[in-house]
């Protein structure tokens, strides 16, 4: 089946350019031009992944993708202003999973949206290790990819999931933040190490009773982040 894509920008010629070479790929594109119609096409229908320019008319990126997480963990990547990293950092604090800079080459485009659904093709095709991991009030379900905390469900994005699987398989096992960089985001991501402290710290407040205390998502000072079994 074609890989749906929601692309949303208020300049009509980006939409153009980043929906015909997609669709040259195979991909399935719906175009949306402001806010409150991307909100309205993301609830409607489910997406593979969601391209999010964060300077929107009705309801800026930031807005929709933050709503968005209320019902969805669809990987959502923002379309950021050169070189801003307040955007960039304020993307991931809403829930984004990357983030790609204007002007963008469509190659860097295509690349990192290829990139995200390898990695989600590739968990969907494991078959080996432990699909569940209990700790304590805490229950990940690697199948479903839904975690729970005292049997309340808590909704994660594709980031936050695949950063807590990697850790609770690995109970114990310090990574780097430039490892946890490498193995979550991939090799070829250009993003820097804030990006998993964003992360760890959107995980922790969503899973941790006190997120300053934490109870699983442990940080070694100076070398990086563990789960603890």
């Amino acid at each position: 089946m074609a890989k749906k894509v929601l692309v949303v920008d208020d300049e009509k010629l980006i939409v153009k350019g980043i929906r015909f070479s997609l669709e040259q790929e195979g991909m399935e594109v719906t175009c949306a031009y402001d806010g409150e119609e991307a909100l309205e096409a993301a609830q409607n229908t489910e997406f593979d992944i969601i391209l999010l320019d964060i300077m929107l008319p009705k309801l800026t990126g930031l807005e929709v993708c933050q709503q968005i997480r209320e019902f969805s963990n669809v990987p959502i990547i923002m379309l950021t202003a050169k070189d801003n990293d307040m955007d960039k950092i304020m993307g991931l604090e809403y829930g984004a999973d990357d983030y790609i800079t204007k002007p963008f080459n469509i190659l860097e485009v295509k690349a990192r949206i290829k990139a995200i659904m390898r990695r989600t093709s590739s968990r969907d095709r494991e078959a080996s290790g432990p699909k569940t991991v209990v700790n304590g009030d805490l229950k990940l379900d690697c199948d479903s990819r839904r975690v729970y905390i005292a049997g309340r469900e808590v909704n994660l994005t594709a980031r936050e999931f695949d950063l807590l699987e990697l850790l609770a398989l690995n109970p114990n096992k310090v990574y780097s933040r430039e490892n946890l960089l490498k193995l979550v985001w991939g090799n070829d991501y250009p993003g820097d190490v804030r990006t998993v402290d964003v992360h760890i710290r959107r995980l922790r407040e969503k899973i941790e009773s006190n997120p300053s205390e934490p109870r699983y998502v442990h940080t070694k000072w100076g070398v990086g982040y563990f789960f603890r079994n």
